[in-house]
This record gives structure tokens, sequence and C-alpha cells, in this order.
């Protein structure tokens, strides 16, 4: 598995039957990690800091759902190797999240440009997020999308503070309608430090 290379490929990913026969211990396994990687950001917020598991189980999984074959596995490869780790970024999965569909509208509609007021602060540093180029996630009405899949590139200081384990670090959102931080714990920030090379 290239996952030095920080890719998937085709030679990654196994057959619907063979993955049935490990798939409850993978989702297990993704289970537990999610606790680690998983933040909430004020009340409607919630991160999910992904990896090279994570994006090759989802591709599994929509396989698994879609049953599409190779000509499916090219789309999945092509949308989610984009949101793996490059070994010196960080990658994560923001929802806003309200079950009732008019409030969650009504929010959605004041949130226009939140991809630029998300940081990962790493002490002193502050990370301005960078949104994945594949759509434009605030409609030209000022919606913003539900879902934003973001890049969060150290430099080599960065990488070493964050491996050496001093400080505080957290994901903060400073938009004017939506102004919430956390703090990212020790047992979270120790599991990111696979991501970085």
């Amino acid at each position: 598995m290239p996952r030095n290379e920080h890719i998937i490929t085709k030679n990654d990913i196994i057959s619907l039957s063979d993955y049935e026969l490990i798939r409850k211990e993978k989702r297990q396994e993704s289970i537990l990690r999610k606790k680690f990687r998983r933040l909430a950001i004020g009340p409607y917020a919630t991160i999910q800091f992904e990896s090279w598991d994570s994006m090759w189980l989802q591709i599994q999984e929509m396989l698994r759902i879609e049953k599409g074959g190779e000509e499916q596995l090219v789309d999945e490869l092509a949308a989610y190797n984009p949101m793996i780790p490059n070994g010196s970024e960080f990658t994560g999965t923001l929802m806003f999240e309200i079950d009732e569909e008019e409030r969650r509208t009504a929010f959605l509609k004041k949130l226009g440009g939140v991809d630029q007021h998300i940081h990962l602060i790493i002490g002193d540093h502050k990370i301005t997020a960078e949104p994945e180029q594949d759509v434009d996630r605030t409609r030209s009405d000022g919606k913003a999308s539900a879902v934003q899949f973001l890049h969060f590139a150290l430099t080599a200081e960065q990488a070493k503070i964050w491996k050496s384990g001093a400080g505080q670090v957290m994901i903060q959102i400073d938009h004017p309608n939506y102004g919430h931080a956390a703090i990212i714990g020790e047992e979270c920030r120790r599991d990111m430090m696979r991501d970085l090379d």
C-alpha cells in the first residue's frame, strides 16, 4: 500500500467479497479512530480529520453500496485521493449539522465564505484552511455548503512543533456569524502525527 506516497491506487482496493470478510473489523477500527479525530466546534460544526485509512474505507464502502465496478473505482479514486494528507498537511471534512431543514438553510445562508475563516492554531502559528478546489462551497446567494473539505498546509517548523507535543493546538472558526474554537487533545494530536512525514 503506497501510504508513504499519500495515494490510494487500484491495487490497494480489495474485492467486494474479500472486503465483506474484514468489513466489521475495519469499521470498528474506523469508529475508534474517529473518536480521536472528530471534534465539535461550537454547537453546529464538527470536523473529522481525514487520513489514508479513512479515505480507503470510504472508497471501499462506496464500491460496496453502489457496486459500480472498475468505472466507479476511477471516479472514487479521483474524488477521495485529494483528501489524503500529503505528508506536510492535515485534511478535514467540516460539517454543519442542524436537524431541522428550515433552520439549517437559514443558518447556512449567513455563513457565506466560511471556508476562509477556519484555522488550525499550533502555538503561535495560525494556518488558514485551503478549501478543496472541486467546487465553490458558497453559492451566489451567499449560502455556504453544509460540508466543507479542507487542507491545512504546514511548514516544516509547524510540523516539528506538532510532533514535539509542545504548546496548545486547536481548530478555530472566526466567521462573523459563527465564532467557536476547540482544543485538539493529546490523543488526537498523537494520531494525526502519523499523517506527517
